[in-house]
């Protein structure tokens, strides 16, 4: 019998199979950039196939984690200022199981907690467009999301003077979740605490 993959294993072949698929090692050549054979012969078809056969891939290694019990969780450590925090979340390129979404539901007022003690005295801005606008908002905005969402990751850009925190505030399926691929039933919500005066990076 044939041993079982773990989640650091997945991670690393899907690594693997990614940078395949991007150098054209693997292409699904079955994918038509716009369905019309007259409109296809004027574009580039190559990149398409190249992200259809990672994501075929993907949804084959998702449905291996199902199958296996195989969990998307890995564990982050964030320091900022004074504050220490370990908390799960979701590799972006693996699937959540039922029990990876009753941790993350579980740690989700630990990751809040921490968010708001380090950015306290901070600016808050809620990502808009995809990253392409931001607008500006309070901490009571922010509890009321926080409110209607299931789970929370946080992450850091920079250092120092020029420090910026993100809070994503989810639900549903995180793997569906971050690219708005799955809205509505899977989405989320991104914001950006940066020192007064400044913006969040782009």
């Amino acid at each position: 019998m044939s041993p079982i993959y773990s989640t650091q294993d997945l991670i690393k072949i899907l690594a693997e199979e990614r940078r395949a698929c991007m150098n054209g090692q693997r292409l699904n050549l079955a994918v038509s950039p716009s369905g019309s054979p007259f409109l296809d012969k004027f574009l580039q078809p190559e990149g398409l196939q190249k992200f259809a056969a990672y994501n075929d891939f993907r949804a084959a290694v998702h449905r291996y984690q199902e199958e296996h019990g195989v969990s998307g969780i890995v564990w982050q450590q964030l320091s900022i200022k004074e504050w220490h925090l370990r908390f799960p979340k979701v590799d972006d390129q693996l699937a959540a199981l039922p029990e990876d979404m009753a941790m993350l539901k579980a740690a989700k007022p630990q990751v809040f907690d921490f968010w708001w003690n380090v950015s306290q005295g901070m600016d808050l801005y809620l990502s808009l467009n995809g990253g392409k606008s931001y607008r500006f908002v309070t901490p009571a905005d922010v509890q009321r999301i926080m409110k209607r969402t299931e789970w929370a990751t946080i992450s850091q850009q920079g250092r120092g003077n020029f420090l910026e925190i993100i809070l994503q505030l989810g639900w549903g399926k995180p793997e569906a979740a971050t690219y708005r691929w799955g809205f509505p039933e899977s989405g989320s919500e991104y914001v950006h605490a940066v020192y007064p005066g400044q913006q969040p990076f782009v």
